[in-house]
């Protein structure tokens, strides 16, 4: 949703990998595989990629239009902001000091001598711990469930949505 790209598209671009990542992708938008065994898979493929290569796709990030403005006029306005992602903190942590964010939570993908090793490491940020997250922050910041917006746009946002005070379908993707 902030970004207007998907990465592990890109990244799998970038390994030589994208039929296969593709092929995995739409099982999953068929129902024939979950989220965290798709995303399993689909890194796996990813070994061997670069460091290097990830600094070029995150150098090239687009944001989502608006997305800057609305960040810069909610931190104003006193709000707390934070990206949950079922992408890759690589990428997630970059956006949070670029655009000033107070959390971000995505997958970590394991590196050994600047390469992928094909390993997520620990929780899969998946649908249900988006929900999870929300319910956290919420209660760290001491702030009621209904006084939280979580937006999102894809099958994987939609129990953080629910689980929110006020949650936005943008530019929701048909999946």
């Amino acid at each position: 949703t902030l970004v207007d790209m998907e990465i592990i598209d890109e990244m799998a671009r970038k390994a030589g990998v994208l039929k296969e990542v593709s092929r995995i992708t739409e099982k999953v938008k068929r129902g024939d595989l979950d989220f965290e065994e798709a995303l399993i898979q689909r890194v796996a493929l990813l070994k061997g990629l670069k460091v290097e290569e990830l600094e070029k796709i995150r150098d090239e990030m687009k944001l989502s239009e608006g997305a800057e403005d609305l960040v810069m006029t909610l931190k104003r306005l006193g709000y707390k902001l934070g990206l949950v992602s079922g992408g890759f903190n690589y990428f997630a942590d970059f956006l949070k000091e670029r655009l000033g964010l107070d959390f971000a939570f995505a997958n970590q993908l394991e590196i050994r001598n600047g390469t992928l090793t094909g390993r997520v490491l620990g929780n899969i940020v998946d649908g249900p711990f988006k929900a999870k997250i929300v319910n956290t922050v919420s209660s760290e910041e001491g702030v009621f469930l209904d006084q939280t917006v979580a937006i999102g746009d894809g099958a994987n946002d939609v129990l953080m949505l629910g689980q929110a005070g006020l949650g936005i379908a943008y530019n929701a993707k048909k999946e």
